[in-house]
């Protein structure tokens, strides 16, 4: 059992999530690391797939580089509106036989005319758009509040999952559709789906460097990590943790960063209270008056403490990046302070915009 304090914990989340310094150089190395980056469009202040990049990367990063990643080279793809290394595409197709199971499975098989019709168009004409794809569905989707076109969604989300067709781009926010053969390697071996899932667990553990074996199910994407990496308690925290070995006794240099809301490092917003003592709610959907920190409010990282949150916009008008207020949840000291404000240069400089932090309460 290895016995770690908090702030050994925390720089070993930090390292994993290669948020330490020297930045990380090669945008494919990184999403290979993460194992997954979040596509999000919310542009308060950019993608938020780009400014996790950016983050890591900074200033040398550019979004035309993941979308060449994701179209031209396919180094990347994307599933489930998260972007992945391809070398991983395997372990994502394989699927437990339950999983899609019962009603899904059914419908697929009660419209396998509308699902021959899909695969047919694509074959001729892919990659295109749901709306270039007729619905030609004999039993409608079940279910209420959709818009039109629900169909032609519905069935290339199933057929996505099944691996029976891919997602070769995008035209805007609009997902291209395709036939894997297009997209996805010509050898691609699918493990059994227990042997997927327990490598899935070790590449996770090696991303967040120290995470718990079962937690809440989270949408999109799991946060624990089941038997992989060796049993760890951290100091101040309850229960067990299971930490990657390989991350054990490493030298760390911090740095400062901005991070998106849907950064890793603080994403499993437990996570964050137990290591970094950390609390964070994405506000967006809240209404402004209930809001604490601002609509789309980055974490501020600081060496191995998250020290702030940052509430700015892009208000890409008139070309300013508005810094509505920098919350601090701990003091800052001048060193902190200055080296967020670089941060801010930095953001305002990447994004093209003047930085807004000198019109202070205007």
């Amino acid at each position: 059992m290895h016995r770690l304090t908090r702030a050994q914990a925390r720089r070993i989340a930090v390292r994993a999530q290669l948020l330490d310094s020297p930045r990380p150089t090669d945008l494919l190395e990184i999403v290979r690391r993460l194992t997954l980056v979040q596509i999000d469009p919310t542009a308060a202040i950019a993608p938020s797939a780009d400014l996790v990049l950016w983050s890591r990367l900074g200033a040398a990063y550019e979004p035309g580089q993941l979308t060449q990643a994701l179209e031209q080279d396919r180094t990347l793809f994307e599933l489930n509106a998260l972007v992945r290394p391809m070398s991983d595409v395997a372990l994502h197709l394989a699927r437990p036989a339950a999983k899609y199971g019962g009603s899904a499975e059914r419908w697929i098989r009660d419209n396998s005319s509308f699902r021959r019709d899909i695969l047919k168009r694509l074959r001729k004409s892919g990659p295109v758009t749901s709306r270039e794809i007729p619905d030609t569905c004999v039993v409608p989707w079940a279910s209420t509040g959709w818009t039109n076109n629900r169909n032609v969604t519905q069935m290339l989300e199933l057929l996505l999952m099944r691996g029976d067709v891919a997602i070769a781009g995008r035209a805007g926010r609009e997902r291209l559709w395709d036939l894997p053969a297009r997209v996805y390697p010509a050898d691609v071996v699918v493990p059994p789906a227990e042997e997927a899932e327990q490598i899935k667990n070790e590449r996770r553990l090696t991303s967040l460097g120290i995470a718990r074996a079962k937690a809440p199910v989270m949408p999109i994407e799991p946060v624990f990590v089941g038997d992989a990496g060796e049993a760890a308690v951290v100091e101040g925290t309850r229960g067990e943790w299971r930490v990657d070995p390989a991350a054990l006794g490493q030298e760390f240099e911090g740095r400062t960063a901005l991070l998106s809301p849907f950064d890793r490092l603080v994403y499993d917003r437990r996570r964050a209270e137990e290591l970094f003592e950390f609390e964070y709610t994405l506000e967006m959907y809240k209404p402004a008056a209930k809001r604490r920190w601002g609509y789309f409010a980055l974490p501020i990282l600081h060496g191995d403490r998250l020290v702030g949150k940052l509430d700015a916009l892009a208000d890409r008008k008139v070309s300013v990046l508005r810094v509505n207020a920098i919350h601090e949840d701990v003091k800052f000291t001048r060193t902190i302070a200055k080296a967020v404000k670089a941060e801010i240069e930095e953001l305002a400089s990447w994004l093209g915009l003047e930085n807004g932090a000198h019109a202070h309460g205007h």
